[in-house]
């Protein structure tokens, strides 16, 4: 069920991510601390005997209501809830379960039951063994949604977000896809987002593709003939954007606090610094979609499932970063 809006309180919807993995542990640590379930409500997407088993497990407690309030968490169900999954371990099984609970989520996004969608950790391979044959979950929800504009995986940790012009692609792929118009929607989709989770202003720095930032075209022309014009495109509609920049030595810059956002070029440029300067603290938000999505920056780690042990602190900022943009996208339909 769900509870009359908030004007200040966004609708978050939570799944419990893999079933195999640490993501039941971890949902039920968040619904356990009362200062969360003040700030949103929480719609999860579980049966009750599934919640409080993880919490016993946890050993944790989770207050559960017919509807969600500042005190209470509301489990929706699962048409797949209950059902007996292999624990530590990849399987169709536990993709199947993730790929439901992201469907039956989007329908309440669509629905306008909830603000955001937020989903402890999953496997890849496993939602592939379930038929998910997209690249990635980006392009999964996108293609569920039947969105067709600008989609982008951003990086959080405390005090920097990044954006990719290009994400899970072959490197030997990547200099083809840069051109001024994809630089320019990297740009305009990390300001956006900045902006959305409180910085009015946010100052952006773009990287370059090669070696010192090409050499003035010794090292490869990208900076001159692409990344540059997709940044004067981007400072002519008044984002505050600079570059290109070495990447080597651009993330020293942003990590002392110059910079709110870094536009990567791909993949491992800026996944290899910001998991350097928080991998305790990552979340990656589905950048572009119509709705907000948000999960923490790590993997299942089955190693560990049962043992009590997972760290929270990945998730709990997935959840501080969800409830803002779950508040924009409140006030934007209620206004």
């Amino acid at each position: 069920m769900t509870s009359t809006p908030s004007p200040s309180r966004p609708r978050i919807a939570l799944t419990m991510g893999d079933p195999s993995g640490i993501g039941p542990e971890l949902a039920v640590k968040l619904l356990a601390d009362p200062a969360n379930l003040a700030r949103a409500d929480v719609l999860v997407l579980a049966s009750e005997a599934e919640v409080q088993s993880a919490a016993s497990e946890a050993g944790v407690q989770v207050s559960l209501a017919a509807s969600p309030d500042e005190q209470h968490a509301a489990v929706v169900g699962s048409d797949l809830a209950d059902c007996s999954v292999p624990r530590g371990q990849v399987s169709k099984e536990a993709g199947e379960r993730v790929k439901s609970d992201l469907l039956k989520a989007l329908g309440m996004y669509k629905d306008g039951e909830v603000d955001g969608i937020m989903f402890t950790p999953l496997n890849k391979t496993a939602l592939h063994l379930a038929g998910m044959n997209e690249e990635d979950e980006l392009r999964w929800f996108a293609m569920e949604l039947g969105y067709e504009g600008t989609t982008s995986e951003l990086n959080f940790v405390p005090g920097l977000t990044t954006s990719r012009v290009t994400s899970h692609v072959a490197l030997k792929d990547v200099a083809e896809k840069i051109n001024a118009r994809s630089v320019l929607e990297a740009i305009r989709l990390l300001h956006s987002v900045v902006r959305d989770s409180g910085i009015e202003a946010p100052r952006l720095a773009v990287c370059a593709l090669n070696p010192h930032a090409g050499e003035n075209g010794q090292f490869g022309r990208e900076e001159i003939d692409h990344i540059a014009p997709g940044v004067a495109l981007a400072q002519q509609e008044g984002i505050d954007a600079s570059g290109p920049y070495p990447c080597d030595t651009i993330f020293i810059k942003a990590r002392d606090g110059e910079y709110d956002g870094v536009v990567t070029m791909y993949h491992d440029q800026g996944q290899i610094a910001m998991k350097l300067m928080g991998f305790d603290q990552g979340v990656t938000v589905q950048g572009g979609l119509p709705v907000p999505i948000a999960t923490p920056a790590h993997g299942t780690a089955y190693e560990i499932v049962g043992k009590g042990i997972a760290h929270t602190g990945p998730t709990q900022r997935a959840f501080d970063i969800i409830t803002a943009l779950g508040q924009r996208t409140a006030a934007d339909r209620r206004s």
